[in-house]
């Protein structure tokens, strides 16, 4: 099983998109069974909080539901129970190494660099761009799915 952990800020527009658009991507490939996808925050600030209403709105306008999704901080011990830690931007890179210590087994990444235009995801908490956020997440999700499934399908004779 492929492990994947999406983090940002608060937990409440960037990392759950990334959650659910990546869980629906992996229905719509029937791989289900293969991928644990979470999403956290790297501050405390919107603990407990439900997804932020414009973003839940913007997952909601593609078919995808968040009910029940409240924000949670990651941890250490995220570190060592998921396979990678995908982050939105530089500033959710310090502060998840600040939170984990060493990345030794190189699991933290940014989203974008599975793209090709590379980059962050710019927070649409500031800048009310829903619209830009969801593509460059979606393109992100996109070229991580495609990324693991390359090794999800060298492996998944061994898997069944």
């Amino acid at each position: 099983m492929i492990k994947v952990m999406f983090i940002c800020h608060g937990n409440i527009c960037r990392s759950p998109m990334a959650e659910f658009i990546m869980k629906d991507i992996v229905r719509q490939h029937h791989q289900e069974r293969y991928f644990m996808i979470a999403s956290a925050a790297t501050s405390t600030e919107e603990l407990g909080h439900s997804v932020y209403p414009p973003a839940r709105r913007k997952l909601l306008e593609h078919g995808l539901r968040c009910d029940g999704k409240t924000a949670r901080q990651m941890t250490l011990q995220d570190y060592y129970d998921f396979d990678l830690l995908i982050v939105m931007d530089h500033n959710n890179m310090k502060n998840a190494k600040r939170i984990i210590g060493n990345d030794f087994d190189n699991k933290l990444h940014l989203l974008m660099e599975y793209t090709e235009q590379g980059g962050t995801v710019s927070d649409p908490w500031y800048t009310r761009d829903f619209d830009r956020a969801y593509h460059d997440i979606l393109l992100g999700c996109q070229g991580l799915y495609a990324h693991l499934s390359a090794d999800l399908l060298t492996n998944q004779g061994t898997a069944d």
